[in-house]
């Protein structure tokens, strides 16, 4: 982007050198709102412990994109770049500037990006430490995570309140699951690979289905983190131009464009969306570590995944 001294001059919103709960999520957005009042925030569904999940709007055309952070609760720093992508475009819209030489107000007219930054709210504020250690809600929490001493509590917890990991809810070889995380001794509420006892039990994962049925997206991108790499397919469905708007992604972020290990490749969402859809739909798994992701790599996952964010809106 160019330099204005007007845009210098404006407060930055979403901070990024910090854990990001629920609750500067939400703030956030509304300073987000009063900033750029043309974008639509509205709530898409609820969590288990009744949190409203918010989706923002961003643009008017009839091309539909959806992206989301955040499914698993130690990935949170996804929601911090979905967020900070949706500040940067809209300074970017408002001054009529380019990003990486693509007009943010031609992209505003031709697509209509929904965003959902945080898809399991109840789950992230555990991990970033937003809730009282002495309520009942971290004491469920701690009961769960009892069963299971070998996953670090809470950096290792991946799941929702119920103990039900979202991204195994979704009825893609969802009985294939099952019968590989029951192997794996995850046979009820665990910190993670707990698919639940059927798919769309719970309500964020059910949420994200029912928003998807009601939109008619050409493209999805589902945050995850970590390991620098981009899956693209789903069993032996290879969607139209899935592969080469992957091979984009992967040019320009310098991830790997790759195949889903067969332990993770069923009942994620990406999995669902292409097997229902037959349309372009990734996981990105963002950074590179051990979960959760230290926030001082956010300055290299926003660089890695601007490009992204960017080509999904032009290539969809």
């Amino acid at each position: 982007m160019g330099e204005n001294s007007e845009e210098e001059d404006m407060i930055k919103i979403v901070p990024t050198n910090q854990k990001y709960h629920y609750d500067l999520m939400k703030q956030n957005i509304r300073e987000l709102k009063r900033a750029y009042p043309f974008l639509e925030i509205k709530t898409a569904g609820r969590s288990v412990l009744g949190k409203p999940i918010p989706y923002i709007k961003i643009g008017t055309g009839k091309k539909q994109i959806l992206y989301h952070a955040s499914i698993h609760a130690n990935e949170w720093i996804t929601s911090v770049l979905l967020m900070k992508f949706i500040e940067n475009f809209c300074k970017a819209y408002i001054f009529n500037q380019n990003i990486q030489g693509y007009s943010a107000q031609r992209l505003f007219q031709n697509i209509s990006l929904y965003i959902i930054p945080m898809v399991n709210p109840d789950g992230v504020d555990l991990v970033t430490g937003n809730i009282d250690k002495k309520s009942k809600i971290y004491q469920n929490y701690q009961e769960i995570a009892s069963r299971f001493p070998t996953i670090p509590f809470p950096d290792g917890w991946k799941a929702n309140f119920n103990g039900v990991d979202l991204n195994l809810q979704f009825p893609a070889g969802w009985r294939d699951a099952k019968k590989i995380k029951f192997k794996q001794g995850f046979t009820g509420p665990a910190p993670r690979d707990f698919v639940g006892e059927g798919p769309l039990t719970q309500p964020e994962a059910l949420m994200l289905y029912d928003f998807t049925l009601s939109h008619d997206f050409s493209l999805t991108i589902s945050y995850h983190t970590q390991g620098q790499e981009i899956y693209w397919d789903f069993q032996n469905i290879n969607p139209p131009r899935g592969y080469e708007i992957g091979r984009q992604f992967a040019k320009v972020s310098g991830y790997d464009l790759t195949e889903v290990p067969y332990n993770s490749s069923f009942a994620g969402y990406k999995d669902w969306f292409i097997q229902d859809y037959n349309r372009p739909g990734y996981t990105i798994e963002a950074g590179a570590g051990e979960n959760p992701l230290p926030i001082s790599q956010f300055n290299q996952i926003y660089q890695d995944n601007e490009g992204i964010l960017l080509y999904g809106m032009i290539l969809a």
